[in-house]
């Protein structure tokens, strides 16, 4: 904790620095003098200023208020407006600028936001360098074969790959890159495991028995490789652990279509909305898991979290497909369940951000803000509780909303 406060101390600093930069900078605006070290100086406060300000306005609200009271700023729009300068600059970090507004719409606006990425504003980003090396333009594969000192960027493409083959519903494919993020990358070996053992359960027997792999053992290993960051447990990893546990007693209870669930934490669903041929294969996928769970004879203690779990995942491809009555439905029925879920109590919160948000899809704000509000302030210590908190704020925000202050 010590070390924890210390490195937040050393953060404000910087940060600090960065402010008088930027004062520096706004005094000297009205200067005819416009050298090479001026350009350079700007560049870098306002890579400064805008990735500090971009990142802090995502964390929820009430984070954000403590940290502007100890001298910290969170404005998107700021954010936003100063690395663009500085993107559109000739600067050495003006690459650095466009490398992060890339990085804010491609990625952690999917992860932490609404799924709603900016990809006309990241491809006009990246027209300047095409243009400029004109072979850039590659695929995963073409990463992987273009050098072999640098295997991160290997593990990146991969962990992409698996994904894209994964929306595609080709198992195997993902599951071969599942398999080389466990042996090569050290990022997460709790997450590549549990991911690698999800995407075997979606493959029939006779394609397992290809792997060579143990579906079982794969999950009983999920929970020894769990890892701890300034003493504490990351997220996703406690998520995975927790579901694995299944696999942990004798005899094992399956998951039921686990590489979706975790499709769904990653916010792959946003991703696979965007072709509905996928997206239809996928709904035909989960009904037949839920025929499958209805004519079971003997329900075990997880039905009911099973039943949920399928009505979120259905209730998301509906959305998507522009059958927005149906998908309502689902995610009502998930919160109307909500006192019969024994073990993934984070089906109910969730269900109902998801419904606040297919309202702001039909402009029935005042609904949406209702439900997405409801999914903050009625529900704690579920798993990936932090990570809907993000999502939330990120959904009101983009709707003008000042989030009220959490009980």
């Amino acid at each position: 904790m010590i070390n924890f406060i210390k490195g937040g101390l050393k953060i404000r600093t910087s940060y600090q620095i960065y402010k008088e930069c930027l004062q520096v900078l706004q005094m000297t605006q009205s200067s005819k003098i416009r050298n090479e070290i001026f350009h350079q100086f700007e560049g870098g406060v306002q890579l400064g200023i805008g990735a500090f300000n971009l990142m802090l306005s995502l964390l929820p609200g009430r984070i954000l208020r403590l940290l502007e009271f100890i001298g910290f700023s969170g404005n998107r729009e700021i954010g936003l407006h100063q690395l663009r300068e500085g993107a559109s600059g000739s600067s050495l970090r003006a690459i650095l600028c466009t490398f992060t507004l890339l990085l804010y719409h491609t990625f952690v606006s999917l992860i932490l936001g609404t799924g709603e990425a900016n990809l006309l504003e990241a491809e006009a980003l990246l027209q300047p360098y095409l243009q400029k090396f004109p072979k850039a333009e590659v695929t995963f594969q073409d990463c992987i074969a273009a050098q072999q000192e640098w295997k991160q960027i290997h593990h990146l493409c991969y962990w992409e790959l698996m994904w894209c083959y994964s929306f595609q519903q080709n198992w195997l494919q993902a599951y071969r890159y599942a398999d080389l993020l466990c042996k090569e990358s050290r990022w997460s070996k709790a997450i590549y495991v549990f991911q690698k053992a999800a995407i075997l359960c979606m493959l029939p027997d006779a394609d397992v028995k290809t792997t060579g792999e143990d579906i079982v053992a794969l999950f009983r290993q999920v929970e020894g490789l769990k890892q701890r960051i300034a003493g504490k447990s990351i997220p996703t990893e406690k998520f995975a652990v927790r579901k694995a546990r299944r696999y942990g007693t004798s005899p094992p209870v399956k998951l039921i279509v686990p590489a979706l669930e975790m499709m769904y934490v990653w916010s792959g669903f946003s991703v696979l909305g965007k072709r509905a041929d996928f997206t239809e294969n996928m709904l035909i996928t989960i009904e037949k898991e839920e025929t499958l769970l209805k004519n079971e004879t003997h329900h075990n203690e997880y039905y009911m979290d099973d039943v949920c779990l399928l009505q979120l995942l259905k209730g998301l491809c509906l959305k998507h497909l522009g059958r927005l009555l149906q998908a309502e439905l689902c995610f009502s029925q998930v919160i109307q369940s909500e006192k019969q879920l024994k073990y993934d109590t984070y089906l109910a919160p969730y269900s109902t951000y998801e419904l606040g948000l297919l309202y702001k899809q039909q402009n029935e704000r005042e609904k949406a803000v209702r439900f997405i509000e409801t999914a903050k302030n009625n529900y704690k210590e579920y798993s990936m509780e932090s990570r809907l908190h993000f999502r939330i704020h990120a959904a009101l925000s983009s709707m003008k909303v000042t989030p009220a202050p959490t009980p």
